[in-house]
């Protein structure tokens, strides 16, 4: 079996922001000619081949370093369909390899002053830095491998710096009570549900006010999206205030794409004092969806697994990403994005065991057309211990017209619409509202006597308006 797999470079490999002694850039150009051809290296200056089973993730658009993103679309990038899934071939090849516990190991965003530079040097110095005596000798007494010694005094201080150390471990909530209105619902054991409305295309609030009480004595928290489809809205931030102010708890959704590792922690330290406590952790779409002018797709700052490590550890630790220490911790009840039907669906449950070590409390799925479905990405919760460390809200939706059924089930990456379903709604015809309601209704009351599901996320799509009968109906 082949080590190497050059893919194709999104973009041109980094070049340092500064001028380096000679040294380093002999080293580093010697680095670019060998890692290049050989696995098609970006020059990082911040390499994990070693954890990604010898393929550079960094070949991915949004340069993920913990895994892939929801929009894995039968094994290729929806960002550019031509190009194979960086974090699938990843996946499959350490399954092939029996490294799938390394991708469980939570890795840290660039070091941008490293970007463009050598590793080889690095990984010499931190060697000196621990001794050779202390890596080669000792090892043979105390019934280590040299390959162990090297990563514990070597590799694993090169990957993570103090100011990450990241692990593969699970870390309950350091806090005790409940956070938020959802997670207090949450733990209470019942059933919850759980609305989105759609942020404003302008700066009046009135319909979107009016959208917020529709939905409030039915639902639980409601969630605002963060310029879903790349498209600009008003804010997460803003829109969550004012359902804050009408007494309804919101959850913020923060979207790696348009915001870095700086506005995250600002964010996180303001969200209480507009009344937020829920904050959903998402990648985000790629700009490539969105409209034109687009802005920069070269790569995201953090993922979705390092929001969620930053995030708590503000909230556990009382500490910044720089060290810093938080007097007044911000209280928090984090999310995630789960996209059960994007890959293999043991492959996805360890992508979801990493979200969950690293800090998400409860998961919001991609829509969910048949929840038989789901049984398989269930199990492999389940074998893993994760339904019992993570509250999992379905994401739901009632189809307002059959064009948009269709653009659904044909172009969003991990959705699809059953046939039956798709006939129901095509032979409809005038009744096509009341079958939809009646399809939503179904899902939601079979997803309630599932193992391992504590609610639905109901998605309206601008079909706010449905949301009353839906949940009248399932209760009836």
């Amino acid at each position: 079996m082949a080590l190497f797999t050059p893919l194709r470079r999104w973009q041109p490999a980094f070049r340092p922001f500064g001028r380096q002694p000679a040294g380093k850039r002999m080293l580093a150009l010697t680095e670019r000619v060998v890692k290049g051809p050989l696995f098609g290296c970006r020059m990082c200056g911040n390499c994990l081949l070693q954890e990604t089973a010898f393929i550079c993730h960094m070949a991915c658009p949004k340069g993920l370093r913990n895994g892939p993103c929801g929009g894995v679309n039968n094994g290729w990038c929806y960002v550019d369909p031509t190009r194979r899934c960086a974090w699938d071939l990843i996946y499959e090849r350490s399954r092939r390899m029996h490294r799938e516990h390394k991708l469980l190991e939570v890795l840290p965003p660039v070091d941008w002053d490293r970007a463009g530079t050598e590793t080889w040097g690095e990984v010499v110095r931190t060697a000196r830095k621990a001794g050779l005596r202390n890596i080669f000798l000792p090892s043979g007494r105390k019934g280590k491998t040299l390959g162990s010694a090297l990563e514990e005094h070597v590799f694993r201080p090169v990957r993570q710096p103090g100011w990450w150390k990241g692990d593969s471990e699970y870390h309950p909530p350091a806090v005790a009570e409940p956070q938020s209105a959802l997670e207090r619902e949450l733990r209470s054991g019942r059933f919850v549900i759980t609305a989105e409305v759609t942020p404003p295309l302008t700066a009046a609030t009135a319909r979107l006010k009016e959208k917020i009480l529709l939905v409030k004595p039915y639902v639980t928290a409601v969630n605002f999206t963060d310029g879903s489809s790349a498209v600009p809205r008003m804010s997460s931030a803003a829109c969550s205030a004012v359902a804050s102010s009408l007494g309804t708890d919101p959850v913020m959704q923060i979207s790696a794409r348009d915001n870095n590792r700086n506005s995250l922690q600002s964010q996180a330290i303001g969200a209480n004092a507009i009344g937020v406590h829920n904050i959903l952790c998402l990648s985000g779409d790629s700009p490539r969806i969105g409209p034109r002018p687009r802005s920069n797709m070269n790569i995201v700052d953090i993922d979705s697994v390092q929001m969620l490590w930053i995030l708590r550890r503000m909230r556990d630790e009382g500490i910044y990403l720089d060290g810093r220490e938080i007097k007044n911790r911000p209280q928090l009840f984090l999310g995630a994005a789960a996209a059960p039907f994007a890959l293999d669906a043991a492959l996805q449950a360890l992508r979801i065991m990493k979200k969950v070590n690293a800090g998400a409390q409860f998961l919001q799925t991609n829509l969910v057309f048949d929840p038989d479905s789901l049984d398989p990405w269930l199990e492999q919760l389940d074998k893993l211990g994760l339904l019992d460390k993570v509250f999992i809200l379905a994401g739901i939706s009632p189809i307002k017209t059959l064009k948009l059924a269709r653009y659904l089930d044909d172009n969003i990456p991990g959705v699809t619409i059953p046939a039956p379903v798709m006939k129901r709604l095509a032979d409809a015809g005038d009744r096509f509202a009341e079958e939809s309601v009646a399809i939503t209704v179904e899902n939601l009351l079979k997803l309630k006597a599932k193992k391992g599901i504590t609610g639905v996320h109901i998605m309206p799509l601008g079909w706010e308006d449905a949301l009353p009968y839906i949940i009248q109906q399932a209760a009836d």
